[in-house]
């Protein structure tokens, strides 16, 4: 193969401008590495914050340029390291990657610790496996953090964004009952397909009434996909032992009053994490919607 490639890159932080598309290196394989010729990359919300600059130094090593962005994507194993025995050349798989410091997958090719990959469960096209991984592993991680059993009552806060849409149904696939909260009409609709057992218009409706009727003694957990007074205001209806998982990252941050009752965590991108996602698609009908809100 090419010793280039053609990618999407950055040779300063910037606004969208600042994206130039040219020929730099193809990745160097390393021992425990798997390269990917990409067919889809995913686009998150957190490109722009990183694309600016604000993550610089986040991840313990300092920015280099050319920067290639792109956490996650899918496409076909071009090659792979000599400790590489779970991968073969030709195999479909799907990723959740950090940039830093070897690029990200706005590129031909994009080079991931084989911990970090996943064969793509035959039901899902790579279009959707090429977006799924971080939102996926994220949503998964909150509900974990969450800890509700089967017939609990829970609420996706920001249910028709990106990880939003993928925990409802996560959350149904677990046995739990959710009250989503979307934006729009659009967006109750898109939750309420996904299995929600109620679904609020959090621009419009009264989420607390709504809450009180579905849950009177309280939610018993709830999962923050964007911060902001609505969503505090609608944690008010979490019960005193309920937990509110919020990712970091989600943004404004939780205020003072609510801090002490939040749970913070990252998503687990593990592949164990990676391997119980599989196992949850490969039994159900869980996958990214058409529709869902901007990567939330």
């Amino acid at each position: 193969m090419s010793t280039t490639m053609r990618a999407i890159v950055l040779d300063r932080f910037g606004d969208e401008s600042e994206l130039r598309g040219r020929s730099v290196p193809t990745p160097t394989v390393g021992e425990s590495d798997v390269l990917i010729r990409v067919d889809v990359a995913g686009v998150g919300s957190w490109d722009r914050v990183e694309r600016e600059g604000h993550f610089e130094g986040s991840f313990g090593v300092p920015s280099t340029f050319p920067y290639i962005l792109g956490w996650e994507g899918a496409g076909i194993v071009e090659d792979v390291g000599a400790e590489v025995t779970r991968f073969t050349r030709g195999d479909r798989v799907y990723a959740a990657s950090m940039p830093v410091p070897r690029g990200g997958f706005y590129a031909e090719y994009a080079v991931v610790d084989e911990e970090h990959v996943a064969l793509v469960p035959e039901r899902l096209t790579n279009e959707q496996a090429g977006v799924l991984a971080w939102d996926a592993l994220t949503a998964a991680s909150g509900l974990d953090v969450i800890d509700a059993r089967p017939g609990d009552t829970v609420m996706i806060f920001g249910a028709s964004g990106g990880i939003g849409h993928l925990a409802v149904q996560l959350a149904k696939h677990r046995g739990l009952r959710v009250l989503a909260v979307a934006s729009g009409r659009d967006g109750v609709s898109l939750a309420g397909g996904l299995g929600a057992d109620v679904a609020v218009d959090g621009r419009r409706d009264d989420v607390l009434a709504a809450i009180e009727s579905f849950a009177p003694d309280g939610l018993d957990g709830a999962l923050v996909t964007a911060g902001g007074r609505a969503a505090e205001d609608a944690l008010r209806g979490v019960a005193s032992t309920g937990r509110i998982a919020w990712a970091h990252g989600v943004n404004p941050p939780p205020s003072a009053d609510l801090v002490e009752r939040v749970s913070f965590y990252d998503g687990d991108r593990s592949r164990e994490a990676l391997q119980r996602l599989n196992e949850v698609i490969e039994s159900s009908l869980i996958a990214p919607a058409r529709g869902a809100g901007v990567r939330s």
